[in-house]
């Protein structure tokens, strides 16, 4: 057998890190380590944190988890597949097909309904107007919102936004779900509503990775893997 397969056995979460690494240019010679030899596996099925204060790098790890930029050093499998080796296509089509965001800010287009922002993804899957209301629609169900779905975000709360934003980031099917600071914009009650709706999905068999500051919302998950100053410092069950 090549030395190089022993050395690099296939991966066996659905996210996997090897000796990930991030650096900045800060001028013409100064450097910011941002991210240094991150070492991380998620199983198919697990409710994950990710904490740590502001500067920690969680947000730096999860734009590389999400594939919206590139590490300076080490590896990363995405569903068993070496994002090294795709082109900005090929990460585009990546973070399509396995991946869905919910972001602190919900990020809705205010002159949408529900229905709309939600079906907006599959647009860019080339997928016809009728199955893309269609599967928004379930989408919404599946939230707790199909009565709301003609509503434009600014006749929801934000608890309702959020839950749109989730159905969105369900509306591909992605077995990945990346959720950072989903629930700092939230009373503590809707705040917990959402965390119970991440545990569902969960159960459904999404893997859910969530970047959060606050301990409380974290012990929520399965696994807390903690960050500082750019390192993984620490994995606990919770």
């Amino acid at each position: 057998m090549n030395a190089l397969l022993r050395e690099t056995p296939r991966p066996t979460g659905v996210i996997e890190t090897r000796a990930l690494g991030k650096v900045y240019a800060a001028g013409s010679e100064a450097e910011v380590v941002a991210l240094c030899d991150v070492d991380m596996r998620i199983g198919r099925g697990e409710f994950v944190a990710i904490m740590g204060p502001s500067g920690s790098g969680k947000s730096t790890l999860m734009n590389l988890l999400g594939c919206l930029d590139t590490p300076s050093a080490g590896t990363y499998w995405c569903d068993g597949i070496d994002v090294a080796s795709l082109d900005a296509e090929g990460r585009a089509r990546l973070r399509l097909d396995k991946i869905g965001f919910v972001f602190q800010g919900f990020n809705l287009l205010p002159r949408m309904d529900a229905l709309e922002n939600v079906a907006m993804p599959m647009g860019y899957a080339n997928v016809h107007r009728e199955q893309r209301l269609k599967r928004a629609h379930e989408a919404l169900e599946a939230v707790g919102l199909g009565n709301r779905q003609h509503h434009r975000p600014s006749e929801m709360s934000g608890g309702q936004q959020q839950r749109v934003a989730i159905a969105r980031a369900l509306i591909n099917r992605p077995p990945i779900l990346l959720a950072d600071e989903p629930t700092g914009a939230l009373d503590s009650k809707t705040g917990e509503e959402i965390l119970a709706l991440f545990k569902r999905l969960q159960q459904e068999d999404h893997t859910v990775v969530l970047i959060t500051h606050d301990p409380d919302v974290a012990h929520h998950c399965d696994r807390i893997f903690t960050m500082r100053d750019g390192c993984l410092t620490e994995e606990t069950r919770a």
